[in-house]
């Protein structure tokens, strides 16, 4: 744990109980805070009363009196398309709103850090698709290599529930919009921008307050160094404002379309190879084609990143490699679930917006295709120029006819649930095709999560051969 101190004996408010929120207010109290906490759902009320933490109804009318913060979880809306009602409130009463994530960079640091022989070092990831790659390849590239790592955020630990840093540890934070668009502090070492694409806009009121939301993790806390993918006008934008010139190294272009120039630093990768460049000459190249833990452009993209990062670290490129022959991938994210009769099975159920479906659909050849679930404003019109290695549609979930409508003459069938998507795809592949899981909707028609519906999809692909 974190101890979050600078609140000792102030009446802080925790308003949300689920991971975040209860690890903020066990850090916050550890640190000499009297927390406070809400939630509007009676069982996350009582957990957290379990645990012996106190309630304090924040619709009362004389709630934030005395309040010194009040600390909401990521999932809250605070701005757009309307502030949760106890945010709109803490607006008027004037109590500063914050988020974990700016706790933990105002609390990380201590005085121990001064016995330290080498300072650690946080690397904070955000963009709209592979960042939990990216943050999870980056940390296993330090953990094959022998460095203290940890990993949080979005992913893993929540920031708050992490050990106290040791000599040389390195931080590893994959963090959503909804996180860096509140924090109060954002401080990382390095800060890496995968890509930016349309998702979450009603949140953020827009494509631009989306990337606004991001950018702060660049303009807030101006990092020591930072990789940014140019391969969207956003991304070169965001390059074009860190940087002082062409030859600024401290901003580390990165591309999977193209091959970059110019005097500075640039990592990018074009048919399969990666390579980096440094003053215009080439420092070091990779071979990703045989990495089956890194199929596709877009994890050709996500290595990129987690390469540059590692290497603005101090690492050498023959260590890095090595470690990305090794990583085996996340679960639900290209995640290769078994190889059967010849048939490649593939979990993507992280694919919820057309950008990372997209991406999914240009990593294979000759592809059955689960999709569907709730669909996304604008449906799938925009999947239209990759849609040519897909054999057949089998569509799921709410918007299954929707979807189908949208893929014109397509070969598809509507199965509507998992089970008989994955029997049907299953019986009329071939030797050579692959079954993908990419549905380009939310799962929260169906399933809790996308995790839920990716397991989903990895059980009944097990039980075709009877497998529990």
């Amino acid at each position: 744990m974190i101890p979050v101190r600078g609140y000792e004996n102030q009446r802080v408010a925790v308003l949300g109980l689920g991971r975040s929120g209860l690890a903020a207010a066990r850090a916050l109290s550890a640190g000499g805070a009297d927390v406070l906490c809400w939630d509007d759902g009676a069982e996350a009320r009582a957990r957290a009363e379990a645990e012996g933490l106190s309630l304090h109804d924040l619709s009362r009318a004389d709630a934030f009196e005395g309040l010194a913060l009040l600390v909401t979880s990521p999932g809250i809306p605070h701005l757009y398309p309307e502030p949760n009602r106890h945010i709109a409130r803490a607006y008027e009463a004037g109590v500063p709103v914050d988020n974990d994530i700016g706790l933990f960079f105002r609390a990380f640091a201590s005085a121990g850090w001064d016995d330290f022989e080498t300072r650690p070092k946080v690397v904070a990831v955000t963009g709209s698709n592979g960042k939990s790659t990216t943050s999870a390849l980056i940390h296993h590239i330090l953990s094959e290599a022998g460095r203290p790592a940890q990993l949080a955020g979005n992913i893993g630990r929540g920031v708050l529930d992490i050990d106290p840093a040791r000599d040389g540890e390195v931080v590893v934070l994959e963090l959503s919009s909804y996180q860096t668009e509140l924090a109060r502090a954002l401080t990382p070492d390095i800060a890496v921008f995968t890509n930016l694409s349309p998702d979450h806009l009603d949140r953020h009121g827009g494509r631009g307050g989306y990337f606004a939301a991001k950018r702060r993790l660049f303009a807030e806390g101006g990092p020591d160094r930072a990789v940014i993918g140019v391969d969207e006008i956003e991304g070169r934008f965001l390059a074009d404002q860190m940087s002082e010139g062409p030859g600024d190294d401290r901003v580390i272009r990165v591309s999977a379309e193209r091959k970059l120039a110019g005097p500075g630093w640039q990592v990018f990768a074009r048919k399969g190879f990666l390579s980096e460049y440094r003053k215009g000459r080439q420092v070091a190249s990779i071979d990703l084609r045989p990495m089956k833990g890194l199929p596709g452009r877009h994890n050709h993209q996500n290595a990129c990143a987690a390469y540059a990062a590692c290497r603005a670290l101090g690492m050498g490129p023959r260590q890095i490699e090595a470690a990305l022959a090794s990583f085996a991938g996340l679960p639900h994210r290209s995640q290769l679930v078994t190889e059967r009769g010849g048939v490649r099975f593939v979990n993507d159920s992280k694919a919820t917006n057309v950008d990372s479906a997209a991406a999914a659909l240009q990593a294979f050849d000759r592809i059955r295709w689960i999709a569907g679930g709730l669909g996304k404003e604008g449906g799938i019109g925009a999947l239209a120029p990759h849609l040519g290695r897909v054999v057949k549609a089998y569509l799921i979930g709410h918007s299954a006819r929707d979807f189908a409508l949208q893929i014109g003459d397509m070969p598809h069938e509507i199965c509507e649930t998992m089970e008989r998507a994955v029997a049907r795809a299953a019986a009329e592949a071939e030797p050579g095709e692959t079954v993908l899981l990419a549905p380009a909707a939310a799962s929260f028609d169906q399933y809790p999560d996308f995790e839920a519906r990716g397991d989903d999809f990895v059980a009944r692909v097990r039980a075709l051969d009877g497998a529990p």
